[in-house]
């Protein structure tokens, strides 16, 4: 483990939260999700949207540190009304430590949690009855994201502390295996400032064919294969940021062509390309977050699902960076920033049908709602804040 960098991590507010709201109360009376995936929303016009836009209470899961002070007691349980945005918070699934970033199985049974400490681990909870199912080693130091591979198999999983990405099998009643494999990022060397590799994200591409981890420490984009059966890696292709810009989020454009990558350090944003035969990212020139000089510590980037906007959550700045996506995603072209109502936002979401944007606010534990403008882009508070304890994800389903 890189005891400088998860250092780093904890002084930028990875677990550090500001005057915590009060935590929700210890219950299980929040609506069990669906059984079957929510159809993914078209490229159309509003009415449709608002005809596909879902009544009664939707389940929205929260993440949190639970080793701070003021910090939450596990994951949190919610819902929002789709139409309001409005939050209510209905208790905490526990015996899950420090879960800062939440994934949903395909089939929505089963949520997944990183255990971010120093003994990384990740953990499943059925959500039919929120039974914890139990947790996994991580072989690393500080997980800080996961997410499940398309096919429902895998749990791909990165540790930011020691700099490396795991994969985990899941079994038909969403459980997780012992681990598959651990790769470490040993080369190329730290970027400027960084004392060693700190993976910070591991998805997989639209098209399926490869899996890709975005490392902070050592300003790199690393394409695998997965064997989807042994669930094993194998690199094929790495792809440098300019030195210094400590890639952290990457996210893809709806045509598969394109992704935005936002970099943490030096304020930056960049559009990169993506082959999908050959796995091979191509990282483009630096872009303004729009937030001024400095850094702002970009967190997260959103793109809608009809690929015309994209959403950058600036947490020095607590804003949110608008940008039009032109040339079918080969061009961010900066908008404006909005104000995010909270302090930190540490990451963001879009509601399933894309009609609202969930930002969770590390620093004032709070959770706020946005309604997207499917015309224009433009985002519009929904009501008031939600407290919650040392938010630091938000996935509303």
């Amino acid at each position: 483990m890189d005891s400088g960098g998860w250092s780093r991590r904890r002084f930028v507010g990875a677990l550090a939260g500001g005057a915590a709201a009060a935590a929700l109360p210890s219950c299980d009376d929040a609506p069990a999700p669906a059984t079957s995936p929510t159809t993914a929303p078209e490229a159309s016009a509003s009415p449709s949207r608002e005809a596909r836009r879902p009544s009664g209470p939707r389940p929205l899961y929260l993440g949190t540190y639970t080793s701070v002070e003021g910090g939450g007691k596990g994951i949190g349980l919610a819902t929002y009304d789709a139409a309001t945005g409005r939050i209510t918070g209905t208790g905490t699934v526990t015996g899950v430590g420090n879960p800062s970033y939440l994934a949903i199985h395909p089939d929505r049974r089963t949520l997944y949690a990183v255990d971010e400490r120093e003994d990384g681990a990740v953990t499943a909870v059925r959500l039919a009855d929120r039974k914890v199912l139990g947790s996994r080693s991580t072989g690393g130091a500080g997980p800080c994201h996961l997410s499940v591979h398309p096919g429902g198999r895998w749990l791909l999983s990165a540790n930011y502390g020691s700099g490396s990405v795991a994969v985990h099998p899941i079994d038909a009643s969403g459980a997780l295996g012992e681990r598959t494999d651990l790769v470490r990022h040993s080369g190329p060397p730290p970027g400027p400032g960084q004392e060693g590799p700190h993976a910070h994200q591991f998805v997989t591409s639209p098209d399926g064919g490869h899996v890709l981890a975005v490392d902070l420490g050592t300003d790199t984009v690393y394409t695998y294969r997965l064997d989807e059966k042994a669930g094993t890696l194998t690199e094929v292709a790495q792809a440098q940021t300019r030195p210094g810009a400590g890639p952290r989020h990457l996210t893809f454009h709806p045509g598969g062509r394109y992704a935005y990558l936002a970099n943490e350090v030096d304020n930056t944003v960049a559009v990169c390309s993506y082959d999908p035969p050959s796995g091979r990212v191509t990282v483009g020139e630096a872009q303004s977050t729009g937030t001024g000089s400095g850094t702002s510590y970009p967190a997260q980037i959103l793109v809608t699902s009809n690929g015309r906007y994209a959403y950058l959550a600036n947490r020095g700045h607590n804003s949110l960076t608008r940008y039009a996506v032109e040339g079918d995603g080969a061009r961010l072209r900066l908008l404006d920033t909005v104000p995010v109502g909270g302090d930190f936002p540490r990451q963001i979401a879009f509601s399933p049908e894309g009609t609202l944007l969930f930002a969770a606010n590390q620093k004032s534990s709070t959770v706020t709602v946005f309604h997207v403008d499917e015309a224009d882009g433009e985002l519009r508070r929904a009501g008031e804040s939600f407290p919650s304890p040392v938010a630091v994800c938000a996935l509303p389903l």
